[in-house]
């Protein structure tokens, strides 16, 4: 049996078009995944980038929920350091409160932008111990009694949403963090792949039920992937050098808004087409990518992959979904 699939959504803005533009967008594919049967959808947040929306995680999950009836929707993720975790315990127990037992909430130490940015949202420690006990605690704001654990603090509105939390890692320290938690690993394998294996590893080896934090049974691992579906690989192949060049921008110190696909020989000669940061993908016609998903699963043991698709008009991006849906589910 295939393993469910998730989508990672960063609301990428394309060169002339408006940020109200891409989430509307962003909302159309909920939608539609929705409807072809991906298992849950989440944003990750990001800040001081000129080519993504995903800044106001919670504003976009609620807009996305409301759009929809059946798919998990979730961040993937919150970065911790960034918020008061009284206040992510408040916005997602709202979140959950308003759209039911459909929210996760993915938790990362990373900043999600450049030091300076990072500096000026800072608002709490990235330390293991710290972000453990900030876990803890939104654990304590989410139980029965909505009471934090190291603070007499309550929250009514998230008492008893129970909502689940993952960790989110591209390293073996995050997935340690995550085993020894006794929490569900989510790895960023579509842009940090070096220390893919190793992680999961890691995680599976570290996981334990004994964690005051634990929430599952066993090690769940779900793995990123970079995904574009279309008719004919060389098409796919086109459409990829969209997040090709994304990437090669931010090489270069680049600021540009998400660009047109180009030829990808003429992409290659500028050393755009080899880069290792973008290995785990899946590019090509459906059954080609559907193998080489298939092909991840078997090398991992993931229990989950959650693909992120970057195009440029946002049609091909649905049609990515539909494709792939239809040689998956």
């Amino acid at each position: 049996m295939s393993v469910p699939l998730s989508i990672l959504d960063l609301v990428s803005i394309s060169e002339g078009e408006t940020a109200r533009e891409a989430i509307a967008a962003s909302v159309r594919g909920a939608r539609l995944a929705d409807e072809l049967g991906y298992h849950r959808l989440w944003f990750a947040e990001h800040h001081n980038t000129d080519n993504l929306a995903a800044s106001a995680t919670a504003l976009l999950i609620s807009a996305a929920a409301a759009a929809t009836e059946r798919i998990r929707v979730g961040s993937g993720g919150v970065m911790l350091p960034n918020h008061a975790p009284l206040m992510v315990a408040e916005q997602y127990g709202t979140l959950a409160n308003m759209h039911g037992d459909r929210i996760d909430l993915g938790l990362g130490r990373a900043p999600g932008t450049d030091m300076m940015t990072a500096q000026a949202l800072n608002r709490s420690s990235a330390e293991p111990q710290a972000f453990a006990q900030s876990i803890f605690d939104l654990q304590g704001w989410f139980g029965p009694e909505g009471q934090a654990h190291s603070v007499p603090i309550r929250s009514a509105v998230s008492a008893g949403t129970e909502v689940p939390i993952w960790v989110l890692g591209s390293t073996v320290n995050g997935a340690s963090i995550a085993g020894q938690l006794g929490l569900p690993f989510s790895v960023a394998s579509h842009f940090a792949p070096d220390q893919l294996d190793e992680a999961i590893a890691v995680y599976r080896n570290s996981f334990t039920t004994e964690a005051p934090t634990a929430q599952i049974e066993k090690p769940y691992v779900m793995a990123g992937v970079n995904v574009m579906v279309a008719p004919t690989d060389a098409e796919a192949e086109r459409e990829f050098t969209v997040l090709e060049q994304m990437f090669l921008d931010i090489q270069r110190g680049q600021r540009r808004r998400l660009q047109p696909p180009v030829d990808p020989a003429e992409l290659a000669a500028q050393g755009g087409r080899d880069q290792a940061m973008l290995r785990i993908k899946a590019v090509g016609a459906p059954e080609a990518a559907v193998r080489r998903l298939q092909e991840l699963v078997e090398r991992t043991g993931a229990d989950e992959l959650i693909l992120t698709t970057y195009a440029y008009d946002s049609a091909v991006r649905e049609r990515s979904l539909r494709l792939l849906a239809e040689h998956w589910f």
